[in-house]
């Protein structure tokens, strides 16, 4: 068994699309984490939810994705660019398990921030674990660009 899982959160799909393109690279486990309470899929409206739940700390309870993560070594965590952070769904899937003695790799996807805070809180998160350099994705992921960083951070199946 392939002991690599793949989690993460897409609202419009853009993470969703690097998720798949490194399952697809790694053959690891792909987890989808999908919220009790679904965002407006407004833009406008769905920034607005989301500023107020990030000042505020929240991290969402989720109905999905949240299985458990003890057969897994190495764990790739995906997530958009939120006003420079997880966005919530994200940070509830990491308050709920235990990440030491594992390896976790962030991904996110954004429209011109990069990764902003989103290695620091993860690193914050799972302090207990092996951090290795993530991905940040604006725009379209090419496959290339995706096996170029998973061979510079030095990941083998």
């Amino acid at each position: 068994m392939n002991n690599t899982l793949i989690v993460f959160y897409s609202l419009f799909g853009n993470t969703e699309n690097l998720a798949l393109e490194i399952a697809i690279q790694t053959g690891g486990a792909l987890r989808e984490l999908i919220p009790d309470k679904n965002y407006s899929f407004d833009y406008n409206t769905a920034c607005k939810e989301v500023r107020n739940q990030i000042s505020r700390g929240f991290s969402s309870k989720l109905i999905s994705g949240n299985e458990s993560i003890q057969d897994y070594q190495t764990i790739f965590i995906g997530s958009p660019n939120w006003l420079k952070t997880l966005a919530p769904p994200v940070l509830g899937f990491l308050r709920a398990h235990d990440f030491t003695g594992k390896t976790v790799i962030p991904f996110c996807t954004h429209g011109g921030g990069g990764f902003g805070q989103i290695e620091n809180d993860i690193t914050r998160e799972c302090s207990k674990s092996i951090i290795l350099p993530g991905i940040a994705v604006n725009g379209t992921v090419a496959p290339e660009e995706v096996a170029n960083w998973l061979e510079k951070i030095g990941y083998e199946l």
